[in-house]
């Protein structure tokens, strides 16, 4: 971790400020505390505003140099950088890998925009592609969860994109990219109405759980939502506070977001998707996974015990180890 300064990591390109924890002025009421190894960095965007990254570096032998490529983890709406840190950052680093949790604007420790919301899918791929830009040395596997992947998809579909370069700067290239429990291609509306005609009831709960926010105020509707019924209270409780607190603005004006949709066709084919989805998940039914994974043209990968908030869940390690699997894979050039 830092020095009790502050201090700053350099990189090939630029600096992150590193904030010890005695100086951060938290945004959140309930902030998260680090795990061992990890560092709270804060990345400047163009505009001035500041994106928390929590980072933690990938475990290697003495001398030995990582073939690892970095990753860049994305997380959704009323999650912040913490969801990932909790166990997938401990689990990849543990296995060599460089891992970056980054808070969008307007969530966690990151500062706000101003406006009603915190941004776009244009203007949240940009910010981390300035991020990566500026950051990454290596062309790094991108993982988004649920609107985060949203994110993803955005991004890797402008990917080369030289009218955008010229709006919105550079897209880096990446070595792949994992969308997890994600908002398919054409948005959530096909869900929406899926869940009206099919399933009212569950249609109903999510509506008032996620739109009303009724998530934050009951346990039972919160762990119905991005959990598994295994899960004990008291996790699912201070799960439930710190989501509560990593949402200052919403994510997305979702009217702009729908009419935005869907996300432009997928031009770069040698970039490796994989598309993972939960049995149990609450939110994204079967037909979003698999609408995602026709639109890359992969199977989805539908893990059997898992929830919604499959970083959080209790069963973590299923789809960890599947997402660990494909990614040693990867740098075989085996994945289809």
């Amino acid at each position: 971790m830092a020095a009790l300064s502050t201090t700053t990591l350099l990189t090939n390109r630029t600096r992150m400020t590193i904030v010890p924890r005695a100086v951060i002025k938290y945004k959140m009421q309930v902030p998260y505390e680090l795990k061992l190894s990890q560092s709270r960095l804060f990345h400047e965007l163009p505009s001035g505003l500041k994106m928390e990254v929590i980072f933690q570096k990938g475990r290697l032998d003495q001398d030995e140099k990582s073939q690892n490529p970095p990753l860049v983890f994305i997380h959704g709406s009323f999650h912040a950088a913490w969801c990932w840190a909790e166990h997938f950052l401990p689990f990849f680093s543990h296995h060599g890998y460089d891992c970056y949790a980054v808070s969008l604007l307007g969530q966690g420790e990151s500062d706000a925009p101003s406006g009603a919301v915190a941004g776009s899918l244009q203007t949240h791929a940009g910010d981390i592609a300035d991020f990566i830009q500026k950051q990454i040395n290596l062309p790094p596997v991108l993982l988004g969860h649920s609107f985060g992947g949203l994110i993803v998809q955005y991004y890797i579909a402008n990917i080369g994109n030289e009218k955008l370069h010229e709006k919105e700067g550079l897209h880096p290239y990446l070595a792949g990219a994992v969308l997890v429990c994600s908002v398919p291609p054409s948005g959530n509306s096909g869900i929406v109405w899926r869940y009206l005609f099919s399933k009212p009831i569950a249609a109903f709960k999510i509506t008032r759980s996620l739109a009303a926010k009724a998530f934050q105020t009951s346990l039972p509707l919160c762990k119905e939502t991005f959990f598994s019924s295994e899960m004990e209270n008291q996790v699912v409780l201070r799960y439930q506070k710190l989501m509560t607190e990593s949402s200052r603005m919403p994510l997305f004006d979702l009217r702009k977001l729908n009419a935005s949709l869907p996300v432009p066709p997928f031009k770069d084919s040698s970039i490796k998707v994989l598309v993972l989805g939960a049995h149990n998940d609450f939110i994204v039914d079967g037909k979003g996974l698999r609408e995602t994974g026709t639109f890359y043209a992969v199977s989805p990968v539908c893990i059997e015990g898992v929830a919604h908030d499959m970083m959080l869940d209790c069963s973590w390690e299923k789809g960890a180890q599947v997402i660990l699997s494909w990614l040693n894979h990867l740098k075989r050039g085996e994945t289809e």
